[in-house]
C-alpha cells in the first residue's frame, strides 16, 4: 500500500512540475502570469482576525493544550479564556503568574474563543457593510492567538472548528508531506463552508499564510528535534545546534525570525550573493523538498476537490513577511498559483526597508513574475501626513509630490489593485493613529511612549479619519477595512488594535482601566458606532456604483499650501469624478475651470440640487475639515 500510495504522489509531483514549467493550468492551457485580477481592483477589503471576530462556539475554546508551544510559554493552572466584553486593560489574576516582561507581554496568553462559526453568523453584518473581498489572517493550525506560528499548513486551527479533539487525531493519523494522506477535518470542512457561502454573496476569499517561518511546534521541526541530523528535514531550517542525547541540557539550536526568536523559525535560504542580504534578494528557499510542500498546501485550499475548477477553492492569498523571502521563490509560487487558478490574487507584504523610516520600494516585486500588489503602507503614510498633518508633517503640494514619487514606474494595473491599508492587525487603529501625531508604527503604544494616548478620540480627530476615509474610497486602490473599524474602535499598536470586536448583543465593561496602573484614565464607553458604519457602507456603496474611481485616471488639480486645500480628478471616457479636501481649520472657498454648462452632483451629502458651471467656473466652499464628491451629470446643459 505505501509502494503505491509513494507512486501515485510521484506521479503527481510530475504533473504538477510538467505544469509549471510549461506556463500552463489544470487544463493544459497557457496561463498569462502578468495579467491582474479585474475583480481584485474592483473590490473592498475586509480584514477578519478570527479569534478577536466573533465567538460563535464555546464549545471549541482554545485550552492550555491546544496553546503549547506558543508565546510566553507555560500557563498557569488558573488560565481561562478571558470574557468578551471585559475592559482591555483589566488585570486578570491568572496572568501574575505568566511568565513574560510586563503586560503586553503576558496577555499574549489571552484568548477569546473567536473561531468561523462567529464568521458564519456575521455574515449579513459584513454583506450589509458593502464589502466583496475578506482577507483572513492566518488560519492554519497554531498554537498563537495570531497564527503565524504554525504546527502544519495543511488544516484550518483546529479551535476554529467545531471538533478540535477529533480533528487533532484527524491530523496525527497522517503523514504530513505526503499530500495523499491528509484528510479534511471539522475545521477545514467548515472553512470551505464559509468560502462557498461568501462566494454565493459575490464576495471572494483570500488566505494569509506565512512562507518564511513555522512555529516551534511545527511538524517538520519536532521531527528535527526527535532524530537530529537523521531527519530527513533538517535542509528546511538553519539548524545551529543538535541536541546531545547524551546531556540533560536541550542544546537544540535554529534561527529565529529577527534572529533568535525561539518562536518562529525560518527556514533556510539561498541568498544570491550569498553575502547580501538586503531587500529585494534573489535567491530561492533552500529545500526542494519545502518548496513542494509549500506548493502542495497552497493547491489544496485554491482547488480543494482537485477537479480543476477552483471555484471550490479561495481566491488568492496575502503573502507575510514577503520581502525577506527571495524573489526566485516567489517566481515559481506564482506559476504554481496560477497554474490552478489564473484568476488567483498574490499579495505580498512588502514593508520595511529600514527601520522605522523607510519603506521598501515594492516596483522590483510588481513586474507581472511575482506579486499582483503590496499591501500599501507607503500610501498610507503619505495619506496619513496631509489628512492627519501627523509625522511625516505634509502640506497639499508635498502630499502631491510624494504621491507621485511612490507611484512611478509602477503599472496602471498594479495600483488600482493594491490593497491600501488605513490599519492592521500591526499597526494602530486608524483612529488612535490619528490622535497621536507621532510616527505611526514608531513607539505607537504606551510601553513604548508613556504619552502615547490611549483613550477615545476626540472631535477632531474624527473629522480628520473622515476625510481620509473619504480620499482612501475615491483614490487609485482597493480600500481596506480592517475588522472592527467600521464600528469606531480604537487601539495603540499590536496588540491593542487586536482587542475583541463590538457586537451590540455582548455588554462591554467600560475602558477605565490605565496601562499603568499608576496612572488614571477616564472612562470610555464601549458601545457600537452606529453612525461610522453608516459612513462607511455609502462609501462601500460610492465605490461599487462608480467605476471611473476603479478604472478612471487620477489628475491632481488643486494643491493649495496656503489654505490647505487639495483637488484631484478621477476620470475615465466621459465620467469624472471631482474630489476636495479643506484640510484646513478654516472655511474655505475655491473656484476651478470648467467646460460651461457642466453639472455636477453632490454624491456624499445628499443634497440634491446640483452645482453649476457658470461662467466656465464652479465654485466649491467647504467647511473646517470637510470633503466634498462631485460627479459629473451626463448630457446636462443649461
Amino acid at each position: 500500500m505505501d509502494k503505491v500510495r509513494s507512486f501515485k504522489f510521484i506521479l503527481v509531483f510530475i504533473a504538477g512540475f510538467l505544469l509549471l514549467a510549461s506556463g500552463c493550468n489544470h487544463n493544459g492551457e497557457k496561463t498569462d502570469l502578468a495579467s491582474v485580477p479585474s475583480w481584485s481592483k474592483e473590490v473592498v477589503w475586509y480584514q477578519i482576525f478570527v479569534e478577536r471576530f466573533r465567538n460563535g462556539d464555546p464549545s471549541n475554546d482554545p485550552t492550555p493544550a491546544d496553546m503549547s508551544g506558543s508565546y510566553p510559554g507555560e500557563l498557569p493552572a488558573d488560565w481561562k479564556i478571558t470574557p468578551w466584553g471585559s475592559d482591555w486593560y483589566s488585570h486578570e489574576q491568572w496572568l501574575d503568574s505568566v511568565k513574560g516582561n510586563g503586560f503586553y507581554s503576558k496577555i499574549q496568553a489571552r484568548r477569546y474563543g473567536g473561531d468561523l462559526q462567529g464568521v458564519l453568523d456575521k455574515m449579513d453584518y459584513i454583506q450589509s457593510l458593502g464589502v466583496t473581498a475578506i482577507y483572513f489572517n492566518p488560519l492554519n493550525d497554531s498554537p498563537s492567538l495570531h497564527k503565524y506560528d504554525a504546527r502544519n499548513y495543511t488544516h484550518i486551527d483546529r479551535n476554529f472548528g467545531p471538533d478540535p479533539k477529533g480533528d487533532a487525531i484527524l491530523i496525527n493519523s497522517e503523514i504530513p508531506d505526503d499530500p495523499l494522506t491528509w484528510k479534511w477535518t471539522s475545521a477545514d470542512k467548515l472553512f470551505l463552508k464559509v468560502v462557498a457561502e461568501f462566494h454565493k454573496r459575490g464576495i471572494h476569499v483570500i488566505m494569509d499564510y506565512s512562507w518564511n517561518h513555522t512555529g516551534r511546534v511545527f511538524w517538520a521541526l519536532n521531527d528535527i528535534r526527535k532524530n537530529g541530523r537523521n531527519s530527513k528535514y533538517t535542509d528546511w531550517y538553519n539548524i545551529l545546534q543538535y541536541d546531545d542525547p547524551a546531556t540533560p541540557e536541550d542544546e537544540f539550536r535554529y534561527e529565529g525570525w529577527g534572529g533568535d526568536n525561539p518562536w518562529m523559525p525560518v527556514f533556510r535560504k539561498d541568498i544570491v550573493p550569498p553575502d547580501d542580504k538586503v531587500m529585494p534578494f534573489e535567491g530561492n528557499l533552500h529545500s526542494e523538498s519545502l518548496k513542494q510542500h509549500i506548493f502542495s498546501v497552497t493547491r489544496r485550499w485554491l482547488d480543494p476537490d482537485g477537479d480543476g475548477k477552483p471555484a471550490d477553492g479561495v481566491d488568492g492569498f496575502r503573502l507575510d513577511v514577503a520581502g525577506e523571502i527571495p524573489m526566485g521563490f516567489w517566481r515559481d509560487y506564482r506559476k504554481v498559483v496560477r497554474s490552478v487558478n489564473p484568476e488567483a490574487y498574490l499579495i505580498g507584504e512588502i514593508w520595511w526597508l529600514e527601520w522605522p523610516d523607510k519603506l521598501l520600494d515594492p516596483k522590483v516585486f510588481l513586474e507581472g513574475d511575482q506579486y499582483d500588489a503590496i499591501m500599501n503602507y507607503r500610501w498610507f503614510r503619505v495619506a496619513r501626513g496631509f489628512f492627519g498633518q501627523a509625522e511625516p508633517v505634509l502640506t497639499a503640494s508635498g502630499f502631491v509630490s510624494e504621491i507621485n514619487r511612490i507611484n512611478k514606474g509602477i503599472k496602471p494595473q498594479n495600483l488600482q489593485a493594491m490593497m491600501n491599508v488605513s490599519s492592521t492587525h500591526d499597526s494602530p487603529r486608524l483612529s488612535t493613529s490619528f490622535y497621536n501625531k507621532t510616527m505611526d508604527k514608531y513607539n505607537a503604544k504606551p510601553s513604548d511612549n508613556p504619552d502615547y494616548k490611549i483613550n477615545k478620540p476626540d472631535e477632531l480627530t474624527r473629522k480628520e479619519q473622515i476625510i481620509l476615509l473619504i480620499h482612501q474610497f475615491t483614490y487609485i486602490g482597493a480600500p481596506q477595512i480592517w475588522n472592527g473599524e467600521e464600528s469606531g474602535m480604537w487601539g495603540a499598536d499590536d496588540p491593542d488594535c487586536r482587542k475583541p470586536l463590538i457586537w451590540d448583543d455582548i455588554v462591554y465593561e467600560d475602558e477605565k482601566a490605565a496601562f499603568d496602573p499608576l496612572r488614571s484614565r477616564s472612562a470610555d464607553l464601549v458601545r457600537r458606532d452606529s453612525q461610522l458604519f453608516t459612513f462607511y457602507s455609502e462609501l462601500c456603496k460610492l465605490r461599487k456604483e462608480n467605476p471611473v474611481l476603479v478604472y478612471g485616471d487620477l489628475t491632481f488639480i488643486l494643491a493649495d499650501d496656503k489654505k490647505m486645500v487639495l483637488a484631484y480628478r478621477r476620470s475615465m471616457k466621459d465620467e469624472e469624478i471631482l474630489v476636495f479636501f479643506n484640510r484646513s481649520q478654516s472655511r474655505q472657498t475655491v473656484l476651478l475651470p470648467s467646460e460651461k454648462g457642466t453639472e455636477y452632483q453632490d454624491l456624499l451629502s445628499g443634497n440634491m440640487k446640483p452645482i453649476r458651471s457658470i461662467e466656465g467656473q464652479i465654485e466649491i466652499t467647504l467647511d473646517p475639515l470637510t470633503a466634498t464628491v462631485l460627479k459629473k451629470q451626463k448630457g446636462v446643459n443649461f
